[in-house]
């Protein structure tokens, strides 16, 4: 069901809104765990950033503390499996800060069954989130990057596709898929000024990490960072670390790339 694709707080332009040269970015999956740490890191480097989540609240939560730092940020509850609030919310960023030069994909779903479980509608629910949901918030802000000659692209996959999960053939299907859509896309727009990269994360400490290991269905970080050649697991600002220099200038001639950020856990 649609629900209107609103700014958590309709009508209030953030703080240091018109201020030069600072870029608009949209991070999905912002409210919480790496998308939250991205939001963060650029909101703190200047760019007005956009969260969109399906927690309203939490994204509020997440863009009242991005401003109360010093940076700008506005909230949007949106479903990303649902293009027309997508292309609402976009179309909102749009009007209020102008076109969208850096997107960051984080929004994604686990899923732990046998092969043989997996049921159409589960298969379907995570290829929906985690793959269709990437092109659709991509094909929605291309068209002012290509306009700009300019733009920035992350995508968030997963090393599970590097190298297989059990028990997560759905997953680990959908976040391959979006390795190859990264890179098609990077060979697609590269002369559009356009930069498309992929971070696949391994052994990131998360809220979705700590509800899978609730759940039975992870181990305790304990075992998973005796698994990780550096000894430890990793942070959201690890990964949001890798992220802002993907989206830099400094980060111009690089496209088409998978940049895992593991420990090593995959080499």
């Amino acid at each position: 069901m649609n629900r209107p694709a609103n700014p958590v707080a309709p009508g209030q332009v953030p703080p240091g809104d018109g201020d030069s040269g600072a870029r608009v970015a949209i991070v999905t999956g912002g409210a919480s765990g790496m998308g939250l740490s991205i939001g963060r890191r650029l909101a703190a480097s200047g760019d007005r950033v956009a969260v969109f989540d399906l927690d309203g609240a939490a994204a509020e939560r997440a863009t009242e503390e991005m401003r109360a730092a010093g940076g700008t940020a506005m909230a949007f509850e949106v479903d990303v499996t649902d293009r027309a609030l997508i292309d609402e919310a976009v179309g909102k960023v749009r009007a209020v800060w102008g076109p969208v030069q850096v997107l960051v994909t984080s929004a994604g779903v686990f899923a732990f069954e046998p092969f043989t479980e997996i049921s159409p509608g589960s298969w379907q629910r995570v290829l929906d989130v985690n793959l269709n949901g990437t092109f659709h918030c991509v094909q929605a802000v291309l068209p002012d990057m290509i306009a700009a000659g300019w733009g920035r692209i992350v995508t968030i996959s997963s090393s599970s596709a590097q190298r297989g999960s059990p028990k997560m053939v759905h997953y680990t299907a959908s976040k391959g898929a979006v390795i190859a859509m990264t890179k098609a896309l990077a060979r697609e727009y590269a002369q559009c000024g356009i930069t498309v990269n992929t971070i696949p994360p391994s052994g990131i400490d998360t809220p979705m990490s700590r509800a899978s290991q609730a759940a039975g269905q992870l181990p305790d970080n304990e075992t998973m960072a005796r698994a990780i050649p550096v000894g430890y697991l990793g942070s959201g600002e690890d990964i949001a670390a890798a992220c802002v220099f993907l989206c830099s200038e400094q980060a111009r001639f690089i496209t088409g790339q998978v940049l895992g950020v593991n420990g090593g856990a995959v080499i």
